[in-house]
């Protein structure tokens, strides 16, 4: 979730924008239980604590009472979101933000003492070291038929490129399917941008009860949400806008 090397629009992409997106509005609609039916394992990577929720909160929210099909991997501990920050070290931010995931969890109706909830505590900020290790550990984790979900590997921020490009990798080497989901593109790229791989579109329909759940997740990811001191929050009110739309964008 954190904002590093973007190149936005001058304040960002408002979903106003993207309504009038001919790409998005051809996007064909999937249902959750189409995209990962009970018995498909769903492995998520998560290069940020609430990245998941960004990705994919409403998704999660139906995998209630079937925890043995989701497997989460949270890469970094999100220490690297504030620098500079007086408020928010990266020793406080290293606890925090895995609290807030937690949370987040929760409010999708999950318990995370019953998921494969995998912390590898790599260096925020720092992935591209670690893409060979992130590859070989996928690889040794995947089994064929599985669901990789992880963000785009174009998606503009360092630590989101480097866990696409290694989940791609990962996914091709084991025969899983891989889903790749736009995160701070939604904020840079303009509605009619080509280079978006909009013939892998596809929309995740979400329900109200799954809108709401994601709305609450998010709300969980205080130390993203709030302005520190004069600077404005990691999370552009609009991009939140863009990402809690009633569905869920991925590339298939």
């Amino acid at each position: 979730m954190n904002e590093q090397h973007l190149t936005p629009a001058s304040q960002g992409t408002p979903w106003s924008a993207w309504q009038q997106s001919a790409h998005l509005a051809r996007a064909t609609w999937l249902n959750p239980e189409q995209l990962c039916p009970p018995g498909r394992r769903l492995v998520l990577v998560a290069p940020h604590p609430g990245d998941e929720v960004l990705m994919a909160g409403g998704l999660l929210a139906g995998f209630h009472g079937r925890e043995h099909d989701l497997v989460l991997i949270s890469v970094t501990d999100g220490e690297g979101s504030h620098p500079g920050s007086a408020t928010w070290s990266e020793h406080r931010l290293r606890r925090q933000r895995p609290q807030e995931s937690r949370h987040a969890l929760q409010q999708l109706d999950l318990e995370p003492a019953r998921l494969d909830w995998r912390r590898l505590n790599l260096k925020d900020g720092g992935l591209a070291r670690d893409e060979a290790f992130l590859v070989n550990h996928l690889s040794q984790l995947l089994q064929p038929g599985d669901l990789l979900l992880c963000p785009w590997r174009a998606d503009g921020q360092d630590d989101h490129e480097t866990v696409g490009r290694a989940c791609a990798q990962a996914a091709q080497a084991r025969q899983g399917q891989l889903a790749e989901a736009p995160v701070w593109a939604w904020h840079w790229a303009e509605p009619d941008y080509t280079r978006l791989p909009w013939p892998r579109a596809h929309r995740v329909q979400l329900d109200d009860a799954r809108l709401a759940r994601k709305r609450a997740a998010l709300a969980a990811c205080t130390s993203q949400l709030q302005a520190d001191g004069e600077r404005p929050p990691v999370l552009p009110a609009h991009l939140q806008q863009c990402l809690l739309q009633p569905f869920e964008l991925l590339f298939l």
